[in-house]
């Protein structure tokens, strides 16, 4: 079987049909293939897949938009069932997409979409559908469009498309730190899984946009561990320390995106409680929330 990133779903269809009885597993996380050379290499090429300046600018001065389709994309993503690295590709490829060409097509989510199926067909053995995706626009646009911009995309980016984001970096300073010692392996898979949460969010604010994924991963991770709460502050600063080493910034650098990280995520569980039943303003006022465990918890 040939292997195409071309949106053929007819040929997909068929092979589904000839290998219904095949599991498809995904392999197990290699700890060889963790540590410092490979972060290091991570960090060296982040700066290669970072939107432009100009288009940061460009966006910050409406972000409504820029948002509105980043929290599309992430609602398609998980009503898919998509692996967790879909979605923040999806958005490093569109952002990477607009800074390129500097012009708007003429249907940004057709554009989504088809940075969703290319992040999809990279990360995922049982890719999501161009007909899933026209269905979760409303058929606002046709297969025949979303090929055709999949073309565009892949064109426009030079067939660039494996870009480094957050979620790259976590596994490996969650590697870092069981090596240490600093936490308990029963609580990895709770901090990946928070953290994993926490830089969605930041995929989607605005305010993180010109952040390299390094360094939100490393807030997300130190936002995370605080929000537990079973630490002492000076394991806790310990650990800042160390996330401040391997994503090589200041300390106080990675402090102040930790603390624009809690206040990010209690922007969106205020907003979220204002939306649900009655609650006291008070009772709102002074609660002082974790760090969920699944995206669905945070209104976006």
């Amino acid at each position: 079987m040939s292997v195409s990133l071309w949106c053929e779903e007819v040929e997909v269809d068929q092979i589904q049909d000839q290998e219904q009885s095949e599991a498809q597993l995904r392999a197990a996380w290699d700890p060889s293939v963790s540590g410092h050379r490979v972060i290091q290499r991570l960090l060296h090429m982040e700066e290669r897949y970072m939107p432009s300046m100009l288009y940061i600018t460009l966006i910050q001065r409406d972000p409504e938009r820029r948002e509105e389709l980043a929290k599309w994309a992430l609602e398609v993503c998980c009503d898919c069932g998509c692996d967790e690295a879909v979605f923040p590709l999806s958005v490093s490829l569109m952002d990477r997409f607009l800074s390129v060409s500097l012009s708007v097509p003429v249907s940004l989510y057709c554009l989504a979409a088809g940075c969703i199926l290319i992040a999809s067909k990279l990360s995922e053995c049982d890719t999501v559908t161009a007909d899933t995706l026209c269905a979760a626009a409303e058929y606002s646009f046709q297969p025949s469009n979303l090929r055709e911009m999949e073309r565009v995309i892949l064109a426009t980016l030079q067939w660039d498309t494996a870009g480094v984001t957050p979620q790259d970096f976590l596994p490996h300073f969650l590697a870092t730190l069981d090596e240490r010692k600093d936490s308990e392996q029963g609580l990895l898979s709770t901090l990946r899984r928070h953290s994993d949460t926490l830089a969605a969010m930041c995929i989607c604010d605005i305010r993180f946009l010109g952040a390299p994924p390094s360094l939100v991963a490393a807030a997300s991770l130190n936002c995370a561990l605080q929000g537990l709460g079973n630490k002492a502050p000076s394991q806790l600063a310990l650990m800042t320390e160390v996330l401040a080493q391997l994503c090589q910034t200041d300390v106080a650098v990675l402090q102040c995106y930790s603390e624009m990280v809690e206040y990010a995520l209690r922007q969106r569980l205020r907003s979220g409680l204002q939306q649900g039943p009655t609650e006291k303003e008070e009772e709102v006022e002074n609660e002082r929330p974790g760090t969920p465990t699944d995206m669905r918890e945070i209104d976006f």
